[in-house]
């Protein structure tokens, strides 16, 4: 869909297969930018790099004329058609450092973070061909202009995109969807970042999020980002409780806390149990939610 003259967006769906018999569909949305030179944000999961392609002949455009990839960050949703699409096109790779070593090497990321259906997701290993630092201005096809942000906590180098000009702010993974798999590294963290998206919200009429479908108006965004700060306050709660009252850690606790907010059997995995164990390294924090 057509977001702003420039920047559009593709919602590409896939299954990740959780159990013998139980597979869920997912979907991620990767942004386009139409300029002299198109730039995509993301490239969605293996064998997505068709639909994609197929949207850009749609515009009147051609493939080749994808010149720059920037990945959010190194999950396999964001970087899955990211090797074709290199192949293909030639573009050059970006992303930030702390992401590089498990966009480079798949079979250890597929290693520290296992993934159901990893190798469903993912094509193989791309090298970056340039980093992005926090507070740097991109600029792609000499007529596209946005500036990156360092927003970690759903990962160590994920980033947040503002396109001033476009009054467009783009978060990947930043904003937890309440209601959906609550996956981040570290509370804390995902709450400085949460702060700073508030920050950076304040010039924004949009905001796009690999979760959803764009976020539009002043008043929505607001609401959105403060949705995301409530869902993680309910799970920290819920940590902080569970723990007290059962003394339990691990997957014993992170069911009982899946439990309690209302999420499907599934989500009791090692990667939502890790992030609710980072609640309990903050049980003396009582400012993390002053906002």
């Amino acid at each position: 869909m057509q977001v702003t003259e420039k920047i559009h967006t593709v919602k590409v769906p896939f299954k990740i297969p959780v159990a013998p018999d139980t597979v869920i569909d997912r979907t991620v949305y990767v942004t386009l930018i139409f300029g002299r030179e198109i730039t995509l944000i993301d490239t969605g999961v293996k064998g997505a790099h068709d639909q994609l392609f197929a949207y850009i002949e749609q515009q009147g455009r051609k493939r080749e004329n994808i010149r720059t990839i920037i990945l959010s960050h190194s999950h396999p949703d964001h970087i899955g058609s990211a090797k074709t699409i290199r192949d293909v096109t030639g573009a050059a790779v970006l992303a930030h450092p702390f992401e590089k070593q498990w966009i480079e090497d798949t079979d250890k990321q597929k290693n520290e973070r296992p993934v159901p259906g990893f190798d469903m997701l993912v094509e193989g290993p791309v090298t970056l061909d340039s980093i992005l630092e926090d507070g740097q201005t991109l600029v792609t096809g000499d007529d596209f202009r946005c500036q990156v942000f360092h927003t970690p906590g759903h990962s160590k180098g994920s980033i947040s995109l503002v396109f001033t000009e476009e009054k467009v702010l783009f978060t990947g993974d930043a904003l937890p969807m309440p209601g959906d798999l609550p996956i981040y590294d570290d509370m804390a963290t995902s709450l400085r970042s949460l702060r700073k998206l508030l920050d950076l919200s304040a010039g924004a009429n949009t905001v796009l999020s690999s979760w959803e479908e764009p976020v539009q108006g002043k008043e929505e965004i607001s609401r959105r980002i403060r949705g995301s700060i409530a869902y993680l306050e309910r799970i920290h709660n819920a940590v902080l409780h569970h723990h007290k009252k059962h003394n339990e850690t691990g997957m014993a606790l992170c069911r009982m806390v899946v439990e309690e907010i209302g999420l499907p059997p599934f989500a009791a995995n090692p990667l939502v149990a890790k992030a609710f164990m980072s609640s309990l390294a903050l049980v003396d924090r009582k400012d993390l939610f002053n906002f």
